[in-house]
């Protein structure tokens, strides 16, 4: 061990850098220090068994990673002795493709559309094809072209010497038309550079022969987020020398929604496996905590994070008695520790949803402390509210000219650049607001949309004296269609933002009094909030999703809003059934290991924007080890009980037993059997109160006689039982 490769390397780091020859797979935890493996293991290859780094290829997910790589491998080998393929899959593949591309007839210079490359083309063959983008999104679109790109002969038909998409072609598809477009300037997608790539080494044999041999040694990191795709390239290049070194964690796998396979990883043919799990990161209190919550998937390879650090803080677990409770508590235990000398950049907040943002930055805004939301936009900011409040604005002040131009054509009216100009120009010559000068010369304008834009103003104006602002809100998203809009486009995220800012209106209205609760008096609060000078620059706290969070680490984590439903996430579950439940623990386990020194996991009553039900505590937490938690705040039984309930119902099925040990809720759960069995009174929301008289095979559909005679078979979301909070 006097090779300096091996300076500062476990005795499982440094086997994983020996391991050169064969398929190794490295499953490597949370901070256990699989890039250092990594890139000594290429200088290993390159300054002891004198590889030329011309024939190591070493594949990541991200330029900001393959440029860290690079970084560190320059710092260890010769001068030089590293090259261009230390890069991005689809680096790679565009290196490839510059030198075999011509025999497809394509030129080497061809182009590379980005995301905004590819939506410009995508409204260009839309509108030639007569799709309204209301009625298909620009992403929809582009989804559906990928779809087809995989499925689809599309290389032959489309892109080959010879090929030609005729009128008719382009009429009546869709992926005609866009390839087209591609086609008048050589232009390559994302999906095409790899597409084409695997093509190339499938219908050239000699091409294949020559990377094959070229490629002595491949490395890929980050392998649990490879797509089957992907997968594919990296076996059809190591074919030959069988040199294949995989690195990466199935239990951080966080996107299988995009495609991503992490079975592949689990089930890799590996000549030697090496697992890393000393982690440098956390402490053992917080890697406890992250073991007994990981434990619980089936998918993965089994191994137990350990460290050597001191045992350091216990990790706490809060529940409020409201969302605003649960947030003042995160503060104070900021300006605690600020007090005992952290710093403010010290600490992240953590959440599912991007909709979760809102309640901590009002609460962090309140108390003067600085934050920044990474990788994304302020709550406030955020496009769709400033729409929502630009209609509350102007149904408060008609002369509010911003917000009247902000929404006058959102959702579309057609009343666009051209008609704005014409109403300003009328504005000015009578010294009136624009809106005034929309009434004024409504019938001259000759417009439909128009005429509906003042008529829900108007409306508005007079259903606001004497309703909520809640629910004049409700009635504006309604009328102006911006809900529907929002809602064709698919966009979960939005419509959640949407409910959040209904939700905080509600709380506005319900803690003052009558007299207090006015529409200018909300606006003017809210101003506060859009208005507040903060630096971009200035240290901060960080608050950002889970997915957000990948990779990152920070000293003190706080992961809040950990409700049923919420987390783990409703529509995933749904959707993915069991697959989803376990890729939504993952990102329960990618959270708690981005704490260095504390950990603290936070949850409320009151009411789920998720659900649209009752908060109920997230069945991760139920799923630590009661030793390893120091609870505060004081969790009702029908609180657990709700839990259990929502559960059966998101997944069908009972609380699976622990994967190994007691959890500390071991009895309950054994205790505990499904609230709907033959004989249980249950209420219907239409039909009433009923006597359950059957239960289908998987537990999820019931048969229930109802008062007046008719027996109806329906699901358990459906049907709420006596001795559980009403939602």
């Amino acid at each position: 061990m006097s090779d300096p490769i091996f300076d500062g390397l476990n005795s499982r780091q440094a086997e994983a850098v020996r391991a050169t020859e064969g398929r190794i797979r490295v499953v490597a935890g949370a901070g256990t220090g699989k890039t250092k493996a990594l890139t000594h293991r290429y200088a290993y290859i390159v300054n002891v068994l004198g590889i030329d780094p011309a024939n190591i290829l070493c594949l990541t997910f991200t330029n900001k990673a393959a440029a860290e790589m690079r970084q560190r491998i320059a710092g260890m080998v010769h001068s030089g002795d590293y090259n261009d393929f230390v890069c991005t899959l689809h680096g790679f593949c565009v290196k490839f493709l510059r030198k075999e591309i011509y025999r497809l007839g394509f030129p080497k210079s061809f182009s590379i559309l980005d995301e905004e490359d590819c939506k410009a083309l995508a409204k260009q063959a839309m509108d030639e094809l007569g799709i309204k983008r209301t009625e298909k999104t620009v992403k929809q679109f582009l989804d559906g072209i990928a779809v087809e790109k995989a499925l689809n002969g599309y290389i032959e038909t489309y892109m080959l010497p010879g090929s030609q998409i005729t009128d008719g072609m382009r009429k009546s598809s869709k992926l005609a038309n866009y390839v087209s477009r591609q086609m008048k300037n050589y232009a390559l997608d994302f999906d095409d550079l790899m597409n084409l790539t695997v093509y190339l080494l499938d219908k050239f044999p000699d091409a294949c022969a020559w990377w094959q041999n070229q490629l002595n040694y491949i490395m890929v990191d980050e392998a649990q987020d490879c797509n089957a795709d992907d997968w594919n390239l990296v076996e059809r290049l190591s074919a030959k020398h069988r040199n294949l070194f995989i690195v990466g964690d199935p239990d951080q796998a966080i996107y299988e929604w995009r495609g991503a396979r992490p079975d592949l990883f689990v089930g890799f043919a590996a000549d030697r496996t090496v697992i890393l799990d000393e982690n440098y990161r956390s402490t053992p209190k917080i890697l406890d905590v992250a073991n007994s919550v990981i434990a619980h998937n089936r998918n993965r390879i089994p191994k137990d994070l350990f460290t050597r650090k001191a045992e350091g803080r216990a990790v706490i677990h809060f529940h409020g008695k409201s969302e605003k409770e649960e947030m003042e508590w995160i503060v104070a235990q900021i300006r605690l520790l600020m007090g005992n000398g952290a710093k403010i950049n010290d600490f992240a907040i953590l959440y599912r949803s991007t909709h979760q943002s809102r309640a901590i930055e009002q609460e962090l805004l309140n108390a003067h402390l600085e934050y920044t939301i990474w990788g994304g936009t302020r709550f406030f900011e955020r496009r769709e509210i400033k729409d929502a409040l630009s209609y509350l604005r102007l149904v408060n002040n008609q002369d509010d000219d911003l917000a009247f131009e902000r929404i006058l054509n959102v959702p579309s009216r057609k009343l666009g650049r051209t008609f704005l100009e014409r109403l300003k120009a009328d504005a000015e010559v009578q010294r009136v607001s624009l809106y005034s000068a929309l009434q004024l010369h409504l019938s001259e304008y000759v417009k439909k949309t128009a005429e509906d834009f003042v008529a829900l103003i108007e409306d508005a104006k007079q259903f606001a004296l004497e309703h909520s602002i809640s629910d004049l809100l409700n009635r504006l998203l309604d009328g102006s269609g911006l809900k529907k809009a929002i809602r064709e486009d698919q966009d979960e995220d939005r419509l959640e933002n949407l409910d959040e800012l209904l939700s905080a209106i509600r709380f506005y209205e319900r803690s003052r009094s009558e007299d207090e609760v006015s529409l200018a008096g909300y606006l003017q609060d809210i101003a506060l909030y859009t208005n507040d000078d903060h630096r971009k620059d200035a240290p901060t706290v960080k608050l950002m999703t889970i997915h957000q969070a990948k990779g990152l680490e920070f000293p003190y984590v706080f992961l809040i809003g950990l409700s049923e439903g919420t987390f783990p996430n409703m529509r995933t579950i749904r959707e993915y059934k069991k697959n989803g439940e376990e890729e939504e623990r993952r990102l329960m386990y990618v959270a708690i290991t981005r704490a260095e020194k504390a950990l603290f996991l936070t949850e409320s009553e009151g009411f789920n924007v998720s659900t649209k039900m009752n908060k109920y505590p997230s069945r991760f937490l139920a799923e630590i080890k009661r030793e390893t938690l120091v609870t505060e705040g004081y969790i009702p039984e029908d609180l657990w009980r709700g839990t259990r309930n929502l559960i059966h119902v998101l997944d069908e099925e009972q609380y699976a037993p622990a994967a190994s040990g007691d959890d500390g809720f071991a009895a309950e759960r054994a205790a505990y059997e499904s609230p709907f069995q033959v004989g249980t009174a249950v209420t219907h929301p239409v039909f009433g109160e009923g006597i359950i008289r059957d239960v289908g095979k998987d537990g999820s559909t019931f048969e229930v006689e109802f008062e007046n005679g008719v027996t109806r078979r329906l699901r358990a979301g459906f049907l709420t039982l006596p001795d559980l909070p009403e939602s």
